[in-house]
């Protein structure tokens, strides 16, 4: 682009600029490999085993941490024991209390942010009884929560329902007497507001109507509870913190500087102010109104924040590869509407994933216990809609190499023509030439990177709801490693691509340098129409 700060600035100065955006990204990366725990952790919490047998509903079965004469939780070790005792199915409640002791009470703080729990089931091997292929599981679930302060027995109802959930089992041939089955998932909160919770929960049999008759013969059930590392979220949000005004003032900065220039602002720089925005969105560090607010739809700000920057970065690389392919100076270039395809095809899958976790998340809103993944047509739409994700994301990265490519074939057949140049002007160009292809070298890497991440991140966030046995680790460096790469990338093409103060001195070229340079710029001229702004810009250097 003519007259930005990558054409003009000195190499000195360059270097010092990819310095000090270096330094940052190094940090983020060390901050996440050195410093910041795993994203998020579990815990196994064991279904204690209560007789309700007053069978009322809005009783709360707590296991520990409550006097004894307040205690309504009557424990039984086997479910074989009640045979013959006329204590039916529905008077079984398996309780659950987060967060577990260990060997003091605990308690969840709002830096976690977010609860997942999703259940395994031990199923013994039985003749008589054995598990049906996709057996439907009907679960009477009750969740509640409680906080410091508030009496040991008083447990406030957070969500209740009935939901139904299909069970996947298989007998494994070293596990000849227990089946080995699938994950269950549960309940997902978007706010980890309240110190503890409770789980209640009962799965009624009926042999008639076939309610829970096909389960097989339950020995135990298990609650794993998946939650964010409140060291994680205070170096994200610390990382956030720190972005967010750099980017801010470089924004400033750089429109200013658009503005000042007596011209239409470009297409690359009117994108850069939207991708500028929109990382400063994604910035913006709402996290500290979690810790006094009760915001259960956090997460799906989140991902409302996440898809609009995706939709920006992605669409910005589309574009900045296209404008650099200067085979064709045609009238169609510096317009979006040039490359209407390509956005059309981003928008449409960004568009597609969107749709996806808003159908979850929206639900998820006033029933936590509603999952996608409950049923077996759930389950597959689902997958598909992530392989479909990873598939279009590579897709994509494919296509952005291929259009890199074609940038660096036109680099190509124009650097023929610098022999005929005079060693001035063929010295400016191939610096010129030299910066834009490191500069494409680092886009093709940060675009790797975001695929990379995304499909793992995708990966990570379902392996816990259709299996537990991928051996994926999706670790706290990728995440501020990949967050760090975007603020860095963002800052390094808005300070390139901003419009220059300083001229070519005039000083350092002869008469016949300023002819030579005017004359091939003529020519350039009557080849294409659209060209003539760069012969002013010629007579007005010269």
């Amino acid at each position: 682009m003519v007259g930005a700060v990558i054409e003009k600035v000195s190499g000195r100065k360059l270097a010092t600029l990819c310095l000090a955006l270096l330094l940052p990204l190094l940090l983020c990366f060390l901050l996440g490999g050195l410093l910041a725990p795993a994203p998020s952790t579990s815990q196994s919490v064991l279904g204690t085993k209560c007789i309700d047998r007053d069978q009322h509903p809005h009783h709360w079965f707590q296991v520990w941490g409550i006097p004894s004469q307040h205690k309504r939780c009557e424990m039984v070790d086997l479910i074989e024991e009640l045979m013959g005792t006329g204590i039916t199915s529905e008077q079984v409640v398996f309780a659950f209390q987060m967060p577990l002791r260990r060997g003091q009470m605990l308690d969840f703080t709002r830096w976690q942010q977010n609860l997942i729990g999703v259940l395994q089931l031990d199923i013994a091997y039985d003749v008589r009884c054995e598990p049906a292929p996709n057996a439907t599981l009907t679960l009477h679930v009750r969740l509640g929560y409680k906080n410091k302060g508030d009496k040991t027995e008083d447990w406030s109802e957070l969500a209740a329902s009935v939901e139904e959930r299909h069970l996947d089992c298989e007998l494994e041939p070293e596990h000849k007497y227990q089946y080995s089955c699938q994950l269950v998932p549960l309940f997902e909160l978007g706010s980890l507001h309240h110190d503890y919770y409770l789980l209640n929960l009962r799965m009624p049999t009926d042999v008639y109507t076939g309610l829970n008759a096909d389960i097989g013969k339950l020995v135990d059930v298990h609650l794993v509870a998946i939650f964010q590392n409140g060291g994680f979220t205070k170096a994200w949000v610390a990382m956030k913190t720190t972005f967010l005004p750099l980017v801010v003032l470089l924004l400033i900065w750089f429109w200013r500087r658009v503005q000042a220039v007596p011209r239409e602002p470009a297409l690359i720089q009117c994108l850069l102010l939207t991708l500028g925005v929109a990382l400063c969105v994604l910035n913006l560090p709402l996290e500290f109104l979690t810790l006094r607010f009760d915001m259960p739809y956090m997460l799906l700000i989140t991902d409302i924040r996440q898809s609009v920057f995706y939709v920006v970065l992605l669409s910005f690389w589309l574009v900045f590869a296209g404008e650099h392919q200067l085979v064709s100076d045609d009238c169609e270039r510096n317009r979006l509407a040039a490359y209407w395809k390509h956005l059309s095809a981003v928008a449409c899958g960004c568009l597609s994933l969107f749709i996806f976790d808003m159908w979850e998340r929206g639900v998820q809103l006033t029933n936590p216990f509603y999952s996608i993944w409950g049923t077996k047509v759930g389950t597959n739409l689902a997958l598909s809609f992530i392989v479909m994700a990873g598939v279009s994301a590579g897709l994509y990265f494919c296509f952005l190499c291929w259009m890199i490519w074609r940038v660096f074939c036109n680099i190509s057949i124009k650097r023929q023509a610098l022999p005929a140049m005079s060693s001035v002007r063929r010295l400016h160009h191939e610096g010129i030439i030299c910066r834009s292809k490191y500069l494409m070298l680092a886009t093709l890497a940060c675009a790797a990177m975001t695929v990379i991440g995304f499909i793992l991140g995708q990966v990570a966030e379902g392996s816990w709801k259709w299996d537990s046995d991928i051996p994926l680790e999706y670790t706290s460096v990728i995440l501020t490693g990949v967050y760090g790469m975007w603020n860095v990338y963002t800052m390094a093409v808005i300070c390139l691509y901003a419009p220059s103060h300083r001229r070519w001195p005039a000083a350092s070229l002869g008469i016949l340098d300023l002819i030579q340079v005017l004359v091939e710029t003529l020519d350039k001229s009557f080849e294409d129409v659209c060209g003539l702004d760069l012969v002013f810009h010629v007579i007005k250097v010269s």
